[in-house]
This record gives C-alpha cells, sequence and structure tokens, in this order.
C-alpha cells in the first residue's frame, strides 16, 4: 500500500469533530487517514513503519483491531492496547502531526490542508528530551541504550514496533 506522510502543526479545539471530518474526508477518497503524534514518535521512518506493519496484518489476516487506523497506532505504539495507542494520535491543544493517506488520491491532501495546514517537519534529529521521553514510552532501558549507543534510539524504537508482530 503506497501512503503520503505530510507534516501538520494544528490546535484542535474538538478532537471529536475533526475526528468525523477526517473520517468524512477519508470516506469520500475511499482511502485511510492516520494522524500520529510527532512528539512520540521516532521521526517519520516510525510513521512508515507501523504504516506498513498495519497493512500487512490486515493483508495476512493478523490484525489486532478492526479498523486499519487503529491498527498503525497499536503499531506505532508498540502495543496491544487500544487505550494506549490513542494517546499516540491527535489530541486536543498545539498537535505536531504527521498525517497519513493511505492511498493518496488526487485531491486528498488539499481536503485536509484546509483543517490542518501543512508545513515542513523539524529537524530528524532526535533531541536528549525526546530521546528520554521515547526510552520511557517504549520501555529502553539505559542498558539498551548503552550497549547501540545513544544516537541509535530511533533504532530501538522501530525494534519496538516490530516486536508487536512476535507478541500478537
Amino acid at each position: 500500500m503506497s501512503c503520503e506522510i505530510g507534516y501538520a502543526e494544528v490546535t484542535i479545539q474538538d478532537r471529536t469533530a475533526l475526528l468525523g471530518v477526517l473520517r468524512e474526508i477519508a470516506k469520500r477518497y475511499t482511502a485511510h487517514i492516520v494522524c500520529f503524534d510527532a512528539e512520540k514518535l521516532a521521526g517519520r521512518a516510525h510513521a512508515e513503519a507501523a504504516l506498513q506493519h498495519a497493512h500487512r496484518s490486515f493483508v495476512l489476516g493478523g490484525a489486532i483491531s478492526n479498523s486499519f487506523e487503529m491498527e498503525a497506532l497499536l503499531y506505532a505504539a508498540g502495543t496491544r492496547q487500544c487505550s494506549a495507542a490513542v494517546s499516540f494520535g491527535l489530541h486536543e491543544g498545539e498537535n505536531h502531526l504527521y498525517v497519513c493517506c493511505c492511498p493518496a488520491p488526487e485531491g486528498i491532501l488539499r481536503d485536509l490542508a484546509v483543517h490542518m495546514p501543512f508545513g515542513w517537519e523539524s529537524d530528524e534529529i532526535i533531541s536528549p528530551q525526546k530521546a528520554a521521553r521515547l526510552a520511557v514510552l517504549f520501555d529502553i532501558t539505559p542498558e539498551e541504550i548503552a550497549a547501540v549507543g545513544h544516537n541509535r534510539i530511533r533504532d530501538l524504537v522501530l525494534e519496538r514496533v516490530a516486536l508487536l508482530d512476535v507478541s500478537k
């Protein structure tokens, strides 16, 4: 499945209303729209991995959830718990999002941009503060970080995403 991934910064007043709008746009284009909280992801590669794993789980018949969107959030969070995975999506207040359209038919990004303006994503370098946050979110121990090096936190997070397949 080919997906287009954009980056948006948006302040959300009513999460439920925006999710309704996203569902309508997705339905109109026969596509899936997944919004990942970029603050909880180890970059664009993390979003891509979650989408790929979710797609494969549906193709192979091993999906945990009933929707592609929730399956992608489960992989992004590296958990089987929907309640934990929801926190990896959009929320009320200021959001920095990876907005993913799978597939991305012509016009869908234009329609989405009305509700969430797309821009340039911040640098893919993971700051020490974000690395510490990711270590907590994904239960990455100091020993694991020491074994691979501080600059490889992204690899450890992507490993957690892939390990969800093992824990199914």
